[in-house]
């Protein structure tokens, strides 16, 4: 049978509720309904589902505390896209910086945010299967950095943190997930911009250079993300999962020596 796409709609506002899932129950998906974060938390506990619009402005635990709360538990990797009623452009900017996926102000169009949803879940598609190695550990070791996917910054040897824009972390994540693996532009570009993508096509290259520049890395060869000529970009580096803080001193004097043989493994797997 093939997968109807399901998903939760969270919104204080009951006719909103009624007229979004109206019209994509319409169009072929499977809709569910939350009131407020209560009700989203009590639902999530039992059903998966595969994106989740969000409006910002709801009493209790507004719509950006209940992104960063989906971005830091086991729903992480959950699609999120975000209602807004506000002009002020600082809800969205936050919004997106939290990871959300993309956003759409009110008053919208119900076919306006069916083409948004099935835009998100087409871009969250669009990377062939792989390791996904920063969902399976909270400290991710490549080269002379780690990333903390908790706290969403890079530390270089010597514990110095880092701080990355919410483009620069999601990049970094999707490189790191496919480590060794080209990846094209349009994957990248996509997957890390969303809607920004079609106004400037070649912003990923502007972006791949600022992440490189966190890195330390040398433009001209670099030792993290290379450039393969007419196909994209690939991190050169293997990856190693790190699960504490307290495990620096040993996984990394552990994982240099065992990188090719981690490396080999996970390609088996």
């Amino acid at each position: 049978m093939a997968h109807i796409d399901h998903v939760l709609v969270v919104d204080d506002d009951r006719e909103i509720r009624e007229m979004v899932s109206g019209y994509l129950r319409k169009n072929g998906l499977r809709v569910s309904l939350a009131a407020d974060g209560r009700q989203m938390r009590s639902f999530l506990e039992t059903d998966r589902v595969d994106l989740v619009v969000l409006d910002i402005m709801m009493p209790g635990d507004d719509g950006l505390v209940l992104c960063r709360e989906l971005r830091v538990g086991r729903h992480r990797t959950t699609p999120v896209l975000m209602l807004t009623a506000r002009s002020d452009e600082t809800d969205r900017i936050v919004g997106l910086e939290m990871g959300a996926d993309d956003y759409l102000v009110k008053p919208f169009s119900a076919r306006e945010l069916l083409a948004r949803i099935k835009a998100v879940l087409r871009r969250t598609r669009m990377l062939p299967p792989n390791l996904q190695v920063t969902e399976a550990g909270r400290l991710v070791a490549f080269g002379a950095w780690r990333l903390d996917t908790t706290a969403r910054h890079l530390l270089d040897e010597a514990g110095t943190v880092v701080p990355l824009s919410g483009a620069e972390y999601r990049l970094l994540r999707v490189l790191l997930d496919h480590p060794q693996r080209v990846l094209s532009r349009d994957q990248l570009l996509n997957l890390t911009q969303g809607r920004e993508a079609e106004l400037f096509d070649r912003s990923i290259d502007l972006l791949v250079s600022r992440l490189r520049q966190r890195l330390r890395d040398d433009a001209r060869e670099p030792a993290y993300i290379k450039t393969v000529r007419s196909e994209g970009y690939v991190l050169a580096m293997p990856v190693v999962i790190v699960q504490a803080r307290e495990e620096w001193p040993t996984v990394t004097a552990q994982a240099r020596e065992e990188w090719p043989t981690v490396t080999a493994q996970a390609r088996d797997e």
